[in-house]
């Protein structure tokens, strides 16, 4: 069992771990030592464990009261300091997505002499560098200073989409190729962070909040940028399309330095929260049975991720709900204009209720999971559901109207893949695994948004009938397999609660074994959120 002595020179050992080597295999032998600075004596922990465990046992002893009113207010003062830059990163980021969308009707097909499928690949070639560079994304955000390195990374895919207005064809996919590579490291980092701050019922709003910001980049992107570049592009030297580019990389280099100065990397190195505040953010985090992070990988972590039957379903959801996605986001200004008539200035206008639409829409969903039915998966498969209707409405509807307001539905969707992100944050414990996973996740986010766009077949032109039909079943699918996740947490959750042991008590009376690292399967006391 555990164990903590003071020797003669008034050291204490604390070793969290080792209940777990008979079950569990021998884990890592690593000892951290630290000096606390409530009590000035040095500590050392035994065990390879979450980096919360140093900041708890530094400061033991020191009592803080968590009440219910200093807790919501903690809770307000973190969202007030977090949410917003995180949220405008999102914004940022599939605002550049988008950027070669609205560059499509204004000029950039014709400029680069693009003809066939070409454009196309102007949309798959972003997610194939996003494919190659996740995993390794993933373990740099795992093994350096999450935010830091995430900042990094910004700045860099900001230079990159100024590049865009200078090159031919093929310099053109190779910038797209590398922006896929540096923004693969938005969500797991957005992830991980959120994960440091929130109680697990606490994520799924949260994790709405900035990933329905995809909706503001829409507005802001359409609107506020494109459209007055063409309202008054006899004003300018270059062509819209290139300024573009030009604009929206500057915004992000800028929000990149923002990034690096303003967001911690964990709680305890949060510049705008008291001490006081950093125990009890601590504390908050406990019930998650999770911390910060661990930044060494651990094989026995990624085998058991590779071998969890939850990680291929998850999976499995992401391919096949991208499909749709990748398609849409590559062409649905294009849809806009030959499809539907509109101008390149109508068009873009026309894409505003899909901006709205997504982030009033998710975050809606995401609040009702708080408020109403307690279920983030009953919302998510609500929301899924009512963007399928919707995508049977675009693919088979003759009246354009209504193709139109299918379309609009169909911007629902993001509230399945909204809702499995925040299934991992909460869901996966251990930090290699939860890494291991995110990745997994997020490739199959990849490959779904790299086939997207090639089911638009240029010859299929203005209507897109196969591609139109993909969109239809593949979002089916998904749909069916946000049901067997669902039913799989709960399963689970009733085989736990019947077979409650001993050695769960055992377990909750050992000081601090929430931030040992464990896993989801290790934990004992560990209970999905579905």
């Amino acid at each position: 069992m555990s164990d903590s002595s003071v020797n003669k020179d008034e050291k204490i050992v604390y070793n969290v771990v080792s209940f777990t080597e008979e079950t569990l295999g021998k884990r890592d032998n690593v000892i951290t030592t630290i000096v606390s600075p409530h009590t000035g004596k040095e500590v050392k922990i035994t065990g390879d464990v979450d980096e919360a465990m140093k900041f708890a046992v530094a400061h033991a002893g020191q009592d803080v009261e968590l009440t219910a009113a200093r807790d919501r207010k903690l809770l307000w003062k973190i969202d007030l300091y977090l949410m917003p830059v995180i949220c405008l990163l999102y914004c940022f980021q599939f605002m550049d997505k988008l950027s070669n969308s609205y560059a499509s009707i204004l000029g950039l097909r014709a400029d680069l002499n693009m003809r066939g499928d070409m454009y196309s690949w102007t949309g798959s070639a972003f997610y194939l560098g996003y494919l190659v560079f996740e995993f390794p994304a993933s373990r740099l955000l795992q093994r350096f200073p999450v935010a830091k390195t995430a900042s990094c990374f910004i700045v860099l895919w900001g230079a990159i989409l100024m590049l865009h207005s200078v090159p031919q064809y093929a310099g053109f996919i190779a910038l797209r190729t590398i922006l896929g590579m540096l923004e693969s490291s938005v969500t797991v980092s957005n992830l991980i962070i959120t994960g440091c701050f929130y109680r697990k019922e606490e994520v799924f709003l949260r994790v709405a909040l900035w990933f329905s910001s995809n909706g503001l980049g829409i507005i802001i992107g359409s609107g506020a940028i494109a459209y007055n570049l063409v309202h008054d592009q006899e004003n300018f030297s270059i062509e819209p399309w290139k300024l573009i580019f030009v604009i929206t990389g500057s915004l992000t280099i800028g929000l990149g330095v923002l990034f690096f100065f303003h967001v911690p990397d964990t709680p305890a190195g949060a510049w705008w929260l008291t001490e006081e505040d950093k125990i009890m953010v601590v504390e908050r985090i406990r019930a998650n049975q999770q911390g910060f992070g661990n930044k060494h990988f651990k094989i026995k972590q990624f085998k058991e991720a590779l071998l969890d039957h939850r990680t291929w379903l998850i999976f499995s959801y992401a391919l096949f709900s991208n499909i749709p996605n990748g398609g849409l986001t590559n062409f649905g200004s294009i849809l806009m204009t030959e499809d539907f008539g509109f101008t390149p200035k109508q068009a873009l206008l026309m894409q505003i209720p899909e901006g709205v639409i997504e982030f009033v829409g998710c975050t809606f969903l995401a609040f009702s999971a708080s408020y109403l039915v307690k279920s983030r998966m009953f919302w998510a498969t609500f929301g899924t559901s009512i963007a399928v209707i919707g995508e049977f409405m675009l693919a088979f509807c003759s009246n354009s109207k209504a193709r139109l307001a299918g379309l609009y539905l169909s911007f629902l969707l993001p509230i399945g893949f909204i809702c499995l992100l925040s299934v991992i944050s909460s869901n996966v414990a251990g930090h290699t695994k939860k890494v291991t996973v995110n990745a997994i996740y997020l490739i199959g986010y990849c490959v779904g948004n790299l086939i997207g766009p090639q089911t638009f077949l240029a010859q299929e032109a203005p209507g897109y009938r196969t591609a139109k039909i993909c969109i239809v079943s593949f979002g089916t699918v998904s749909l069916v397999f946000l049901f067997a996740i669902w039913y799989s947490y709960w399963q689970e959750n009733k085989i736990r609660d019947r077979n409650a042991s001993k050695s769960e008590e055992e377990l909750e009376m050992i000081e601090n074994h929430e931030f040992a690292d464990l896993t989801d399967k290790e934990n004992l006391l560990f209970r999905y959120e579905y």
